[in-house]
């Protein structure tokens, strides 16, 4: 084989390889890990290593105070964040059907139309 092409084919991938870790090593302190670990499994885990290190130092930089949807007064009070173009609606009920709890109140079970129950 030619000597050009083996140091393509060598040559390309091993100068990636290379650049993620080192890109993982430059960037781990900013996010405070370890710039040695990540370098090191960037560099012997070809691309899953770089994905690995991008998702986890996403997950330390997480700042729920800045997240729109991680709460406020009226998602505390209902245990979800809800949009703000969404605050208004009325829920939705089994199906996609608007729910009304009023008349559901004393039922335990939501049955469709049409269907009796024995209470035996």
């Amino acid at each position: 084989m030619q000597p050009l092409v083996v140091a393509i084919l060598v040559g390309v991938p091993l100068a990636w390889l290379v650049g993620f870790a080192a890109y993982a090593y430059v960037d781990a302190p900013k996010h405070g890990m370890d710039r040695r670990k990540w370098a090191l499994i960037t560099f012997v885990v070809p691309l899953f290593g770089l994905f690995a290190y991008l998702f986890e130092r996403d997950e330390q930089s997480y700042d729920p105070s800045e997240d729109p949807y991680a709460g406020g007064s009226d998602a505390r009070k209902a245990g979800l964040a809800v949009h703000e173009r969404r605050r208004g609606e009325k829920p939705l009920g089994p199906a996609g059907t608007e729910a009304d709890d009023e008349a559901d109140a004393e039922d335990e079970w939501d049955d469709p139309p049409g269907v009796d129950v024995d209470e035996s």
